[in-house]
């Protein structure tokens, strides 16, 4: 008995049958091909799988980011009410009362808010002699003019970071049709 006879049969094992397969050469090179594509299969399925996670994380960032840049958004539409209403106020306040203190004190805290929100992201979405666009103005009625045109404001529209927060109400002017003869 050889060394590693002796060693074999120390651990119990003996060395009856050969334990590898001997292939002819064609069946070797056709298993490595199929193990080649199997494995070129995984790397695909691996880099796909990849792919996907990183476009989770990149979308997941971008609806995060929105989620807290556009969070205030509601606080803001509320608060629009209360700016048009100061705002109207301020307009038909009459001669005889401009100049007091609290009109002056309303003026100073419309200014104020306006800013406020400004700073966070509010923008008044200019209409008068615009071009309608049904994105950004809700037309609610037609007057002589312009085809196509704003011709007034019935209420200011706002967008908050460049999302039409609230359209303004407008009237579009519509060309006077001529009368059949």
């Amino acid at each position: 008995m050889t060394k590693n006879e002796d060693d074999l049969q120390g651990r119990g094992e003996s060395r009856t049958e050969e334990t590898l397969e001997v292939r002819e050469p064609e069946t070797a090179l056709k298993a490595l091909e199929e193990e080649k594509e199997k494995a070129d299969r995984y790397l695909t399925n691996w880099q796909r799988a990849e792919a996907d996670l990183m476009n989770l994380k990149r979308r997941s960032e971008v609806e995060r980011n929105e989620t807290t840049m556009f969070a205030n958004s509601g606080l803001v539409l509320d608060l629009l009410p209360v700016l048009d209403d100061l705002e109207r106020a301020l307009e038909n306040a009459g001669e005889d009362i401009r100049g007091n203190p609290w009109v002056d004190g309303v003026a100073l805290i419309y200014r104020k808010l306006k800013t406020v929100l400004e700073n966070r992201g509010l923008a008044e979405i200019e209409a008068e002699g615009e071009e309608f666009d049904p994105a950004v103005h809700e037309a609610v009625m037609c007057v002589e003019g312009e085809d196509g045109k704003v011709m007034g404001v019935i209420r200011k529209g706002y967008k908050f970071r460049d999302r039409v927060l609230r359209p303004a109400m407008v009237y579009v002017g519509q060309e006077k049709s001529a009368e059949p003869s």
